[in-house]
C-alpha cells in the first residue's frame, strides 16, 4: 500500500461507529429518501476531486484518460510533511459536509453509505492529527516494504498501461519525477528519524539491499527502462524510448537514490533497540490505534493474544488428526508439518520452470473454482485475474503473496503476486488455499463484486477495511472446502492457512506488546506452523514494520463465520447461502457494521 493512500483511498479504520439501529434505522424507507441524491452528489464530488488531487490513483483505477488524461503524466511530488498537513484539512472539510447531511433523511442504502465513509474519514485522519505520521499500521517512511523505491517501478509497470505514443511518453514525464519523489521520502525520513520513527537496523539493511539490487544494472538495463523498452516493442510504438528513459534513469532517478542509500546508511546507527511498536515515541498508543484499525474491534492486545493461543490449541488438535491419517505420526503439529514441507513430492525444482509450473498450476486452481462457484454465489465477477510472481528486485522484503485490484473501467486486470524467491516456500499441499484466498473465492471475488456493484458510491468501491476483505478471504477458504476443492492431503494445507493466521494474533501481540524480539517471533511461528524459516522470517519482518495488520484476518474470519452461523440459526430452511454471499454487492464495511447488516438482511429474509 502506497504512502498516504490511507487518506487517499479512505480505507484507513481505527474506532468503531455504531451503525444505526434505532427507530429511524427501522422505520425509513428502503427505496431513496430526500437526502439520498445529496449525499450521493456529495459522495462524487469528493470521488472526483480525489481523482484529481492524486494521479497514482487515477492510473491504478483506470481513469487517467478522457478528461483527466493529463493526470496520466504527474505523480504526487508534494514535500511529504505538506501533503500531510493538506490532506488532514481536506479530510476534515469532507467530514463536516457530509456529517451536515441528516440520517434522517436517507434511506437504508444512503444511511449505510453515510455511516460506513464518516468512520473511513475519522478514523483516516488519526494517524496524522494525533502522531503525524501517514500511517499507524506503517509509522516508517522507508523500510524493506514502503517507500517510493519500493512502490514506484511496480506502479510504473503494472498501473501505468502503455497503449500508445502518448502513454509511452506520460510514462517519461513520470519517469522524470521518481527522483522527485525520492527526495521527498528522504525528506521526511530525516526529520521523522529524529523524532524516533525509523525502522530497526535489520529492515534498514533489508532495505538498502533492494535499493542497491535497482541502484546496480547500467541505466539502459535498469526495470525502469526495461518496463517501457518491453511495453513499446509489444506494441510496436515507434521511438528510442531506451535511449531516453535510461537518460532519465542515469540524470535522476540515479542520483536520488544514491542520495537516499547514503542518508539511509548515515541514519542507521541512530535506529533504536527493539523490534515492535514499544520502541517507538507513543508506541503504546500507536499500536492501540493500529490494532483497532486493523481489526475494527476494541479488543485490547491481551485479549487478542489469548485468543491467538485458543485457535492455535483449535486447530493443531484438527491437524492432529489428519496428519496422522496421512501417515504423519511423530514429532509435534509443527514438526510433522516440516516434514510434509520437505517432501520431495511436495517441491516444485528451483528453477525457472518450477516457477512457471507452479504458477501453471495456481491458475489451473483458479479455473477449476471458477466452475464451482455457482454453487455458492448468485453473482459472479467478470473482471479477469493474472498471476504473476514478485518483481524480483523486491522480493527479498516483499509479502509472500498480495493481491492488486483491477482497474475500475476494465482496462487492467487484476493481479495475484506471489513471491518465488525461493519455490521450497510453497510445497503443493499448501497451494491451492493461498489461490482460494487471493483468488476466488477469496479477494479477488469480494473486490470485484464491490468494483461491479451498481449499489455503492464509488468512493466507497475505492476503499477498504482489512479485517472485512482478509477475513472474507479466509473465510473463503472455508467456502472452498464446502466446495469439495481441496484434494487429500491440501487439506491439511487449508488448515495449516487457519493455524497460520491464529499464529499471527499470538506474535503479533508478543512483538508490540510483551516485548518479543524477531527471532523469538521467528521461532514460535516456525514451531507452531512447520512453515519454512526462511518464508516465516520475511512474515514476522513484516509484522514489525507493519503493525497490528497480521491480526485483522483470524478477528475478520472470526465474524464472518459467526454472522453466518447465526443467520443460518434464524432462517434455518430458508437459509440460501447464496442470497448470504449477496451482502458483498454492499461494498467493505466495519465488522460491527457488517454483523448489523446481516442481522437486518437476515431478518428480511425470515419475514419473506
Amino acid at each position: 500500500m502506497d504512502r498516504r493512500s490511507f487518506l487517499k483511498a479512505g480505507g484507513a479504520t481505527a474506532a468503531v461507529v455504531p451503525f444505526a439501529t434505532g427507530a429511524a434505522a427501522q422505520t425509513a424507507p428502503a427505496t431513496a429518501a430526500a437526502g439520498d441524491a445529496r449525499l450521493n452528489a456529495l459522495f462524487e464530488e469528493i470521488f472526483q476531486d480525489r481523482v484529481k488531487r492524486y494521479p497514482e490513483l487515477a492510473s491504478s483505477l483506470g481513469l487517467d484518460k478522457g478528461p483527466n488524461a493529463g493526470l496520466k503524466s504527474k505523480l504526487d511530488v508534494r514535500p511529504v510533511e505538506q501533503a500531510r498537513k493538506e490532506d488532514l484539512a481536506l479530510a476534515k472539510k469532507n467530514l463536516a459536509a457530509i456529517e451536515a447531511i441528516p440520517p434522517a433523511s436517507l434511506s437504508d442504502a444512503g444511511r449505510l453509505n453515510r455511516e460506513v465513509v464518516i468512520y473511513q474519514t475519522k478514523t483516516g485522519m488519526i494517524p496524522a492529527d494525533k502522531f503525524n505520521i501517514d500511517s499507524v499500521q506503517r509509522p516508517y517512511p522507508i523500510f524493506q516494504q514502503g517507500g517510493a523505491y519500493f512502490s514506484t517501478p511496480d506502479f510504473l509497470d503494472t498501473a501505468h498501461t502503455i497503449e500508445n505514443a502518448a502513454d509511452a511518453e506520460a510514462y517519461l514525464a513520470r519517469l522524470a519525477l521518481v527522483g522527485k519523489s525520492l527526495d521527498n521520502d528522504s525528506e521526511d525520513q530525516r526529520a521523522q528519524a529524529a523524532r524516533g520513527f525509523l525502522a530497526p537496523i535489520w529492515s534498514i539493511d533489508l532495505t538498502l539491499g533492494q535499493m542497491r539490487k535497482l541502484r546496480e544494472p547500467a541505466a539502459e538495463a535498469n526495470t525502469l527502462v526495461n518496463s517501457i523498452v518491453r511495453r513499446t516493442g509489444e506494441k510496436s510504438i515507434a521511438g528510442d524510448w531506451q535511449k531516453r528513459a535510461a537518460d532519465i534513469v542515469a540524470n535522476s532517478v540515479y542520483p536520488a537514490l544514491d542520495r537516499q542509500i547514503a542518508l539511509m546508511e548515515q541514519l542507521k546507527p541512530s535506529s533504536r533497540p527493539g523490534d515492535g511498536a514499544q520502541r517507538l515515541p507513543d508506541g503504546e498508543a500507536i499500536y492501540a490505534a493500529a490494532l483497532l484499525q486493523a481489526t475494527t474491534t476494541n479488543f485490547s492486545p491481551d485479549e487478542v493474544h489469548r485468543l491467538g493461543l485458543a485457535q492455535v490449541a483449535e486447530i493443531t488438535a484438527e491437524l492432529d488428526t489428519i496428519l496422522r491419517g496421512a501417515g504423519f505420526t511423530t514429532g509435534t503439529v509443527g514438526e510433522r508439518l516440516d516434514q510434509l514441507n520437505r517432501s520431495a513430492e511436495q517441491l516444485y525444482p528451483n528453477t525457472d520452470e518450477g516457477r512457471a509450473a507452479l504458477i501453471a498450476s495456481l491458475n489451473e486452481g483458479v479455473k477449476d473454482m471458477n466452475a464451482r462457484l455457482p454453487r455458492a454465489f448468485a453473482t459472479l465477477p467478470t473482471q479477469p485475474l493474472e498471476i504473476r510472481r514478485v518483481p524480483v528486485e523486491i522480493q527479498d522484503g516483499a509479502s509472500n503473496g498480495y493481491y492488486n485490484r483491477a482497474a475500475l473501467d476494465g482496462s487492467r486486470p487484476a493481479i495475484y503476486f506471489i513471491n518465488l524467491k525461493d519455490v521450497g516456500d510453497w510445497p503443493k499441499y499448501s497451494l491451492p488455499a493461498l489461490t482460494y484466498h487471493e483468488g476466488t473465492p477469496g479477494h479477488h471475488l469480494q473486490i470485484s463484486l464491490a468494483q461491479e456493484s451498481k449499489d455503492i458510491p464509488t468512493l466507497r468501491k475505492i476503499g477498504g477495511f482489512s479485517a472485512y476483505s482478509e477475513g472474507w478471504a479466509l473465510y473463503a477458504e472455508e467456502v472452498a472446502d464446502e466446495l469439495g476443492a481441496y484434494k487429500g492431503i491440501e487439506r491439511a494445507g487449508y488448515l495449516q492457512s487457519f493455524l497460520f493466521r491464529a499464529t499471527r494474533l499470538v506474535v503479533d501481540t508478543g512483538l508490540h506488546s510483551k516485548g518479543w524480539s524477531r527471532e523469538k517471533a521467528t521461532d514460535y511461528m516456525v514451531a507452531t506452523t512447520g512453515f519454512a524459516r526462511p518464508r516465516v522470517l520475511r512474515e514476522i519482518e513484516r509484522y514489525c514494520t507493519q503493525i497490528g495488520q497480521a491480526c485483522s484476518y483470524k478477528v475478520g474470519h472470526m465474524a464472518w463465520s459467526r454472522a453466518r452461523k447465526e443467520a443460518q440459526a434464524a432462517l434455518g430452511a430458508k437459509f440460501d447461502i447464496k442470497q448470504f454471499h449477496e451482502v458483498l454487492k454492499e461494498g467493505a464495511m466495519p465488522l460491527s457494521i457488517l454483523e448489523q447488516r446481516i442481522k437486518q438482511r437476515t431478518e428480511a429474509a425470515r419475514r419473506g
